[in-house]
């Protein structure tokens, strides 16, 4: 059987750099030789494209960068591929799908994934509109609402407005929404820009810091709760993985939390009830459906302590790859290993490519 090749593109210029190398590491670190050759691609923090040569266990440190030469990917359909640039020359390398294991901006957006089609390329994971509007919590939140899945009371403003009048927002948010609450930016992953606010002073400074991070800003009820995570795998009939739990070591589960602090733990499976286990499953699908998504994402919500009420929180259309993250842990439960996920998600591209292709021809 000939080997496909297959990009792996990582870093990028997201404030979740370095998280994606580590997850990139550990997907190149499973893919089979046998079926695969594999290029792995590093995108700096400035935007450059370079191939990389050594060591895969040298991708998640900086020691790597003398082996890699700048490189592009061509959206020109008679030079499909990759572009090895090297002085003067440059060298043609044919791909047969793109596996972008980019977190947050300019890669989970659908940034990324526009390029990709341009260049006519297969490749792993949601679309450019999927992309898109998972990456825009305030976008995801209007999806959700529409197709009857209960979310945290919220209200949506603009970091222009902040400067306008910072004090007509606050007591916006006082009103309709109350304290304690969360100000998350619209765009960003790993809890980036994510504060807790209980009194004025904490929610203008919160205010602030998330637009920092983006110009959209959420202000969102706090949800007392357990926190829960889904997994969801497929095309046009994708199954959802059972249900794990996070406890976090600090009062929410931040950057910090969830990379730096050994106290915080995944339970997979979560202790829940038969019911509650089987809603959290379905609207998971639910939701990857009604926003259009392909291949992979990881569905996270909110079990509320008083109520028992099951509240979505957010999508991530390319979870993490790292040995703490949720979405491998949980397909490992179901007995798949992480070289067969990989499989599985290549085999996924390739067919939403296909499916894509057969549209067009009609």
């Amino acid at each position: 059987m000939k080997k496909k090749v297959v990009a792996v593109l990582f870093g990028g210029q997201s404030s979740e750099h370095e998280i994606s190398k580590i997850s990139a590491a550990t997907v190149i670190s499973n893919m089979s030789r046998d079926k695969y050759y594999i290029i792995p691609v590093y995108i700096t923090k400035d935007g450059k494209w370079m191939i990389y040569d050594g060591p895969v266990e040298n991708i998640s440190g900086s020691r790597w960068e003398k082996y890699a030469a700048h490189a592009v990917l061509s959206p020109d359909s008679e030079h499909k591929g990759l572009l090895r640039i090297v002085g003067d020359k440059v060298k043609i390398i044919p791909v047969d799908i793109v596996f972008p294991v980019l977190h947050g901006k300019y890669g989970e957006d659908g940034t990324v994934q526009g390029l990709i089609e341009l260049s006519g390329i297969p490749y792993v994971g949601c679309g450019v509109l999927a992309s898109s509007l998972s990456m825009d919590k305030a976008y995801t939140k209007i999806i959700c609402a529409d197709i009857g899945i209960e979310q945290a009371k919220h209200i949506v403003v603009y970091s222009h407005e902040l400067e306008e009048d910072i004090n007509g927002i606050t007591a916006k948010a006082e009103n309709e929404i109350g304290y304690p609450c969360f100000v998350k930016p619209s765009r960003a992953g790993s809890s980036v820009g994510v504060s807790k606010a209980s009194n004025k002073e904490e929610l203008e400074k919160a205010l602030i810091y998330a637009a920092e991070n983006d110009s959209s800003i959420i202000i969102e009820k706090c949800i007392f709760g357990r926190e829960l995570e889904c997994a969801v795998l497929g095309n046009l009939s994708p199954k959802a993985s059972t249900v794990g739990e996070i406890k976090a070591a600090a009062d929410f589960y931040d950057f910090d939390a969830k990379y730096n602090n050994k106290e915080s733990k995944t339970i997979v499976p979560a202790e829940l009830e038969e019911n509650i286990r089987e809603e959290i499953r379905e609207k998971a699908v639910k939701i990857f459906t009604a926003l259009g998504c392909k291949g992979l994402s990881r569905v996270d919500f909110f079990l509320e302590n008083e109520t028992n009420k099951v509240i979505f929180n957010e999508i991530n259309t390319m979870p993490g790859f790292t040995s703490i993250s949720m979405y491998p842990m949980l397909w490992a439960e179901a007995g798949i290993s992480l070289k067969e996920l990989i499989d599985n998600l290549i085999e996924l591209g390739f067919e939403s490519f296909e499916e894509g292709s057969e549209l067009q021809e009609e």
